[in-house]
Parts: structure tokens; C-alpha cells; sequence
């Protein structure tokens, strides 16, 4: 591969020339490394730099501890400061090509997951004249603690600002600013969830796709206050930025375990506790009512779904049925019906091909549709996670189902509307169905 060199606002970034004829960017910063006084700080621009800075590799990821014994896909984790940075795969780095972006946020139940992930590799979009961008945020307690002296959703801060970095920068890397996407899958499904109920977030994107979003209620202000309270009561430590700047990584970890995975005899909480949440700024109201009864992204196209067993590997049986159908499917069964009803541009999807790998044998589990829609299905982890010999025919129709959204807002398969329901059911004969909750009450 051979070096290129492309000028952002801050500085000169000199990325790879891919033996495809494609181009990377990996590990370019959107904000200053969170750390000493910025490290509960919302995110603050890059000092400027004159010289071309290496972007050949992945920069640092936020420091993480698996969020379950075994992971399906593969999570890279980068040691250093600079974590608030990101990834540009193009192309063609001419600002005259104009081309239509896609902005992905990585998943990981806002505790977990990583950018720089094999999976997320955007050569299948270049390819198809897309631009990728990859991103990395805070997480866990550095991102989501609602601290009493420290801006609040500070994770959420970090999306918005890589997302003014994409509008003020990808045109030098051959995007069009006017033609973004967000996507994400898991708790970046709802981060893009939550990105459309976010006042300052509008006019950054004109289309979201929301994989398998989750975002977990109730959600109110009061409840941060109360997780605040629990994370003292738990780990003995104040819930302030002054008390917890100084720790090292693996401290401020050994307190979120505290927090997170109590001992026997502790007080049950949400499976999910370090979410976004209401702050009465940023983020005004519960992003699952903001979408279901108020005008949250009334104007953007939307295309969400789910797989058909998502945390169907959950044990007993029974609670993993149950964490599907309330996490993900009535969730995003509820939001397309009610952006039916107000006349919102809304796709709903169901991925049912299922997995032939030992341990996720018979299921169209969690994460399983990521390979098909970034088109690798020979990355790392893939046949670990899918079986040997994944259907290439339904990578091809998935991707291309993701390049039309991003390029013409439009997924190939009819809207979801009152009339119809169309869904679009991905198996290895692809097709429409009409009313899928009937579909499933009735199987």
C-alpha cells in the first residue's frame, strides 16, 4: 500500500492507498484525547497540527471489559488516550466526488465493542461508491454515569461531534456533507435511536438505519439521579468527576463491575444501566416516546429491524425469547407503527437466515447480519459465528440493500405503512411479508 495525503481543518492526514484502489484514514482525531481535566468533559476540537499525521493505523479504543463471556464479533482494544477518534474508508479522496456517506456506531451495550473491528472494514462500500466512517466514543462510566459536575451524556457529545467532524471535513475525503447516514447495530442501533430525538443533532444526517437499536427504559431524569445514588451506595465512591478523574483505566473498570455485576444479596437493576438518558438539554425527553408519540426524525427516512432470535443464546430458553421480544422486536414493531400512522418514511426488516456454527446452531442470532451487510463474509470471526459457507447471494442483497438506502434513501423493498406492513424477511430467499406480528402469532 502506498501513502496519500488528504487536509482536514486541523491539520494533514496521510492515509493508505489500498491495493484495491480504495483509501483508509484510521485513527483520525474529531476531539482532544479525554483525559486529566477532559476526561467527564464534553468533547473539545483537536489542537491544529502542520505536519502530515500517520493515519495507516487504528488509534486508540475506549478501555473496555468484554460485556459477556463470549463475543461474536471480533473487538480489537487499543491501548492510549486519543480515543475520540475516527476512521474514513473512501473511494476516491477528491473533493469533487461527492459521494454519499455512512457513518457507523459500533455496539456494545455502551459498555464494550471497538471501531476498528474487521467486520467494519469498508472496502464492499467503497467498492459501491460509498464513503465509510467508523467511530469511537466514550463508554461505560466515562461516557453514561450521570455525574453531578460533569456534562451529562457525555457519549452522546462524542456522536455529535464526530458527526460536525464529518460535515466539516468529509468533503476532502470525497463525501458529501449533505448526503450522510448514521447507522449502528445493537447500542449503536440506538444510538441512532437516540440521535433523532436529539435537538442539536438535526441537519448532521438526512437518513438513519437502526440495526437491532436498543435503548432501554425507563429513561427519565429521575432515573439517572437514582443510578448516580446506586453507584455510590455500591462502590463507596461519589458519583463526581472530581472523585473519579484520577483513577486509571483499570480502576474506574473494577467500579463499574461493582456497579454493573453486583454480588449475591444485591438490589436487582436494568440489565442495561449506562445508557443515554434524560438530561433536560441535550437529550429533552425518552427517546423511546420521543419517537413512538412525539416528532422525533419525523422528516428522516428510516429503515430498522432486528434478527429473529436475538439473545435467543440467553439461558433458560425461555428469558432469552422474552429479552428478544422486549429489547428489540416490540420496540421496533412499536416505533414503525406509529411513524406508519403520522406518515413518516419508515423500512422495517426481519434477518432469519440462520447460523450453522456450533453454539449459535439454528439461530439468526445477535450480530449474525453484520457480515452480509458490510459484505466480509471471510473476516475474522465470521465462520466462528455464521458456520462455514454463509450465503454470498444474500450478502450481495443486503449490502446492496444499505448502498441504495445510503445513496437514494431507498432499501429496495416497500415502506412500511398502515396499509400494507410491508417487512422485508432476509433468509436465503429474501422477501416481502405483510403483518409480520400476525406472521408470528400465527407460527
Amino acid at each position: 500500500m502506498t501513502g496519500t495525503i488528504v487536509r482536514t481543518g486541523h491539520g494533514p492526514v496521510r492515509g493508505e492507498h489500498r491495493t484495491d484502489g480504495t483509501f483508509r484514514f484510521l485513527g483520525i482525531p474529531y476531539a482532544q484525547p479525554p483525559v486529566g481535566e477532559l476526561r467527564f468533559a464534553a468533547p473539545v476540537p483537536p489542537v491544529s497540527w502542520t505536519e502530515p499525521l500517520d493515519a495507516t493505523a487504528y488509534g486508540p479504543t475506549a478501555q473496555r471489559r468484554a460485556f459477556a463471556e463470549v463475543t461474536t464479533i471480533p473487538e480489537p482494544s487499543i491501548p492510549g488516550e486519543g480515543v475520540l477518534n475516527l476512521n474514513v474508508f473512501t473511494p476516491a479522496a477528491d473533493p469533487e466526488s461527492a459521494l454519499p456517506v455512512l457513518v457507523w456506531i459500533h455496539g456494545g451495550g455502551y459498555v464494550a465493542g471497538s471501531a476498528a473491528s474487521p467486520w467494519y472494514d469498508g472496502a464492499a462500500f467503497n467498492r459501491d461508491d460509498v464513503v465509510l466512517v467508523t467511530i469511537g466514543y466514550r463508554l461505560g462510566i466515562e461516557g453514561f454515569l450521570p455525574l453531578e459536575d460533569a456534562p451529562a451524556n457525555r457519549g452522546v457529545r462524542d456522536w455529535i461531534a464526530a458527526l460536525e467532524w464529518v460535515r466539516d471535513n468529509i468533503t476532502a475525503f470525497g463525501g458529501d456533507p449533505a448526503k450522510v447516514t448514521i447507522a449502528g447495530q445493537s447500542a449503536g442501533g440506538g444510538a441512532v435511536q437516540t440521535l433523532l430525538a436529539v435537538p442539536s443533532a438535526q441537519g448532521l444526517f438526512r437518513a438513519a438505519l437502526s440495526v437491532s437499536g436498543a435503548v432501554v427504559q425507563p429513561q427519565g431524569r429521575n432515573v439517572a439521579e437514582k443510578l448516580s445514588a446506586h453507584f455510590t451506595s455500591r462502590t463507596g465512591v461519589p458519583a463526581t468527576a472530581a472523585a473519579l478523574r484520577d483513577l486509571s483505566d483499570d480502576d474506574l473498570l473494577d467500579l463499574q463491575d461493582q456497579f454493573c455485576k453486583p454480588g449475591p444479596g444485591s438490589e436487582a437493576l436494568p440489565m442495561l444501566l449506562l445508557t443515554p438518558y434524560v438530561d433536560g438539554e441535550l437529550v429533552p425527553e425518552p427517546v423511546y416516546e420521543a419517537l413512538v408519540d412525539g416528532e422525533a426524525g419525523a422528516d428522516i427516512p428510516l429503515v430498522l429491524g432486528f434478527t429473529a432470535h436475538e439473545f435467543h443464546l440467553a439461558q433458560p430458553p425461555e428469558l432469552g425469547a422474552a429479552l428478544t421480544d422486549t429489547l428489540f422486536r416490540t420496540p421496533g414493531l412499536a416505533i414503525a407503527e406509529a411513524r406508519a400512522h403520522a406518515g413518516r418514511p419508515t423500512w422495517l426488516y426481519q434477518f432469519e437466515w440462520q447460523a450453522t456454527a456450533p453454539g449459535f446452531e439454528g439461530l439468526a442470532h445477535h450480530c449474525i447480519d453484520l457480515p452480509f451487510a458490510f459484505d466480509v463474509l471471510n473476516a475474522p470471526g465470521v465462520s466462528e459465528a455464521l458456520g462455514n459457507h454463509p450465503p454470498q447471494t444474500l450478502a450481495d442483497a443486503l449490502h446492496e440493500s444499505w448502498v441504495r438506502f445510503v445513496r437514494d434513501l431507498d432499501p429496495s423493498w416497500p415502506s412500511y405503512t398502515t396499509d400494507t406492513r410491508a417487512t422485508r424477511i432476509w433468509s436465503a430467499e429474501p422477501r416481502v411479508a405483510h403483518d409480520l406480528l400476525r406472521e408470528l402469532r400465527e407460527s
